[in-house]
């Protein structure tokens, strides 16, 4: 539909309405190649590709799990401070921020398959040191290191996933890195529990080291990826994009067809880019923060709030500090403690998987708000049993199976909604000129939180005690269902160029227009 058919609201059509009747176009296109062909199915090379990529959370996920037991290790044979165990496991979170804010400029300069490839690298290093560390200084400076390098995977393994999946299946593989920092929890709590007989010198070294395991198969694996065909398409390589797309698309036609919507979205963002002084990223950072439009301030806000509340949560804290949690429950040996982690991540597991699965069928939103107010239950009941157990003289054992089970749902809740929502939703509701700079100023502050959750989480609770502490996170997922509910649109089905219209005053009016006149020519914007 040529722009000069539709009819203005007054006579002249600001450069920003222009761009959005030129993103209209895109939605039509994208309309168009879905009705031509039954659906975008995934493309197993879509899927590989998309694997390979989010292989690289694996890393935090395996920090997450292997952390939790050998720190214990690390205290006895380094006979370090409650204080430093806090510093050295929020380390790993604060120091990701860097790697998070640099990842945004980066994967736009260099592309998103080099960037995994710096991510990889840089934590392939810091496991090694930590591995090799033969003092605390030389263990928290390893940490660091990997922390950067999980700031960079966190960033680009979603966005890259995102610009390479179809509209039907994005929720499932824009969830990957979730399923794969999930699958690390695991795997380090498998890997506490087989080396814990070890000397005490000598395991912790041995699980900390092994994760440069996966940092090295997905620094040698990235060599077959693709690069991101919308990136290819912001950098004006447009045979080079086609090629990618033919490689992930059903058919050729199809992959025409994509390629003609993203490219009319791309000129769109050049568009809007060239009204506002910004042109290929140069003054991005103030189109998001200094002068942003009110859709962009309204995509900020939801992903700033996802994230702050995906790790405000404390969930991540809580997997961290989980066996000083059952310790607190009553059960004390180590073996035993990793075993209740290792049922602990089972759980969890399952769930990411189910999330994952259902998730472009479902829809994020009903996911997100089940699985908060949820989590909201659980902590309370985990708040009023550990509350129980530190008034008793003796744990009763109802409180210590409450305690248990509320631990389990309140992961369990996390992997349905916040977990693997907060990557999809993060990645896909940005404009392609801002998508990897906005996603990683929105994961920036994810890795803050978290490094300060985790950093404070055993000083807190050590003044109102863990009880107290979980009311409190309980309240916190409270205010989260509440903003879930009224800052974030559903995404399910749309594609990437469609989701930025959700954030459009006149979103809900242009969608029901076009699908009123579908065979009319002219619409209202």
């Amino acid at each position: 539909m040529p722009i000069d058919s539709i009819p203005l609201k007054s006579n002249k059509l600001s450069e920003m309405e222009t761009s959005s009747a030129t993103a209209m176009e895109a939605i039509e296109l994208e309309k168009d190649s879905k009705s031509q062909s039954k659906g975008f199915g995934i493309n197993k090379y879509t899927l590989i590709c998309s694997v390979l990529a989010s292989t690289n959370s694996i890393l935090l996920g395996y920090d997450i799990g292997v952390m939790s037991g050998a720190v214990l290790y690390i205290e006895d044979n380094l006979k370090i401070s409650s204080t430093q165990v806090e510093i050295l496991v929020g380390s790993l979170n604060v120091l990701s921020l860097i790697g998070s804010l640099a990842s945004g400029r980066t994967s736009d300069s260099i592309g998103r398959r080099y960037t995994t490839f710096l991510a990889s690298t840089t934590f392939l290093v810091g496991a090694l040191l930590m591995g090799l560390a033969p003092s605390f200084p030389l263990l928290l400076a390893g940490r660091m290191i990997a922390g950067v390098g999980v700031g960079y995977a966190l960033m680009v393994a979603p966005v890259y996933t995102a610009e390479l999946s179809p509209a039907t299946s994005r929720g499932l593989l824009s969830s990957l890195p979730e399923i794969f920092i999930t699958l690390g929890i695991l795997l380090g709590y498998i890997i506490n529990y087989a080396l814990s007989d070890l000397p005490p010198h000598m395991n912790w070294r041995i699980m900390l080291g092994l994760a440069g395991v996966p940092a090295l198969v997905v620094g040698v694996g990235v060599l077959a990826m693709p690069e991101s065909p919308r990136w290819l398409v912001m950098k004006g390589k447009l045979e080079e994009a086609k090629k990618v797309l033919i490689k992930i698309s059903i058919n050729e036609t199809e992959a025409e067809e994509r390629l003609e919507a993203i490219s009319t979205a791309a000129d769109a963002d050049a568009a809007a880019a060239a009204a506002s002084g910004n042109w290929h990223g140069q003054g991005v950072w103030k189109e998001l923060l200094i002068n942003p439009t009110k859709p962009i301030r309204r995509m900020l806000i939801a992903a700033i709030g996802i994230n702050f509340f995906m790790q405000a949560s404390g969930n991540d804290a809580v997997m961290y500090y989980s066996p000083e949690v059952f310790r607190a429950a009553g059960i004390h040996r180590k073996r035993h403690l990793f075993g209740v982690n290792v049922v602990m991540g089972v759980t969890k597991t399952c769930f990411v998987l189910f999330s994952a699965l259902y998730l472009d069928r479902f829809g994020r939103r009903p996911l997100l708000l089940v699985g908060s107010s949820g989590m909201t239950v659980a902590l309370g009941l985990l708040g009023l049993g550990s509350k129980c157990m530190e008034k008793a003289n003796s744990r009763p054992t109802w409180a210590v199976v409450v305690s248990i089970v509320a631990l389990c749902g309140d992961v369990a809740l996390f992997s349905i909604g916040l977990g693997p929502i907060t990557w999809v939703y993060t990645t896909e509701i940005f404009p392609n000129r801002i998508r990897a700079q906005g996603s990683s100023l929105a994961i920036s502050l994810n890795r803050l939180v978290s490094g300060v959750v985790s950093m404070t989480f055993l000083s807190i609770s050590k003044e109102i005690t863990f009880g107290g502490m979980f009311f409190v996170l309980s309240g916190i997922m409270a205010m989260a269902t509440l903003f879930f509910y009224f800052f974030l649109p559903e995404t399910k089905g749309k594609s990437l160029e469609e989701i930025e219209l959700l954030f459009h005053d006149n979103h809900t009016h242009t969608t029901t227009t076009t699908t009123t006149h579908k065979n009319d020519d002219q619409h209202t914007i």
